[in-house]
């Protein structure tokens, strides 16, 4: 399998979300209040919920588990440091919706109303559990926070932030179901990861949001997004963890969670340098689309061939059923791949 193809093949996904400029962002109508008092219900419950120190031990065991008998020395990956207490890999398999509210073409979060997106992602969560019963699911929603845009917007850079409201009402959702967890997604577009995260400093600091990152759509050469697969280099998620690590240790949080997407060689450059932090366990995302043998070719050469700390496995509702053999790959079958993906997005 050439991997000029699957790059081919997987752009066409980002043209279908680059063209995604109708929504309306509220970012300048802040709703401070209703983020604080967030804040403060989350740090209440923290408060009630003592964490218990890492057993550095289960992590070990765990984490060869997550190998699955790999015997090259690339996985588990070596010299990785022990967490913080509350971590929640690899203690749990987070299984998560993506999308945005504002389009049904971006995912399943937003594509049904949330009472029947619930029913849909709990039946997934079920499947997980049966598959993997000693490992539970840590459920999640993943939402597209910042929009690559195919329009240039008032700023030039091509992003649709969302504003408060509409993470907000996110957070309202994840809380229909009892500890669930958040991811906000950034697509920088012509912007940068210094100057988006601000924007969503001050939902990183509750305990249950997390972070995502998608060098698909950081178009570091002035390219419009959707038109190149775009990048990020180690010392740019070097600078994420070592943000998000500060927001830890500032409110005592526990770990945070970064994913990284990522389906071809250039998206990640320097991997080798990636820093890990006991206050950031990071995820690097197989975010490709197509049959079977190409997803499973782009885990193996960008995902297990250049470990970082853990793994994910995106699963496409429609774009993975366009080619023959038209399914949709199954637990059962991510659960033989070397390492074993601890976080699973469906889309």
């Amino acid at each position: 399998m050439k991997l000029t193809h699957i790059a081919g093949v997987l752009l066409l996904g980002a043209a279908t979300v680059s063209t995604f400029a109708y929504c309306t962002s509220d970012a300048k109508k802040t709703d401070g209040k209703t983020a604080k008092s967030a804040k403060t219900d989350s740090t209440q419950v923290e408060q009630e919920t003592p964490r218990t120190p890492v057993d550095t031990a289960k992590y070990n065991e765990l984490v060869a588990k997550l190998a699955n008998g790999d015997t090259t020395g690339k996985w588990p990956v070596k010299n990785q440091p022990y967490p913080l207490a509350g971590a929640i890999l690899p203690f749990k398999r987070i299984v998560v919706y993506y999308g945005n509210l504002h389009s049904k073409k971006m995912g399943a979060l937003g594509e049904y109303p949330p009472k029947e997106m619930w029913q849909r992602l709990n039946a997934e969560v079920k499947h997980w559990q049966k598959v993997d019963p000693s490992t539970p699911v840590q459920v999640g929603l993943h939402y597209i926070a910042a929009v690559a845009s195919g329009t240039a917007g008032k700023d030039g850079k091509y992003i649709n932030r969302m504003g408060n409201k509409q993470i907000d009402s996110v957070l309202k959702i994840a809380k229909m179901q009892p500890n669930t967890i958040v991811f906000l997604d950034l697509q920088v577009a012509l912007s940068n990861i210094k100057a988006e995260l601000p924007h969503i400093e001050k939902y990183l600091e509750l305990p249950q949001v997390h972070l995502g990152i998608d060098p698909e759509f950081s178009m570091k050469d002035g390219s419009l997004p959707g038109k190149k697969i775009g990048t990020y280099d180690a010392a740019d998620i070097n600078y994420v963890s070592q943000y998000l690590a500060d927001i830890v240790k500032k409110y005592n949080l526990p770990p945070k969670v970064l994913t990284v997407h990522r389906f071809t060689k250039k998206m990640v450059t320097n991997y080798q340098n990636i820093k890990l932090r006991p206050e950031v366990q990071i995820v690097m995302h197989m975010d490709g689309w197509g049959e079977p043998d190409l997803k499973l070719g782009t885990y193996r050469h960008f995902i297990y061939g250049e470990p970082v700390q853990f793994t994910g496995f995106k699963l496409f509702y429609k774009n993975d059923l366009k080619k023959a053999p038209n399914r949709l790959m199954t637990p059962e079958e991510l659960m033989k791949l070397k390492p074993k993906p601890i976080y699973i997005q469906y889309q």
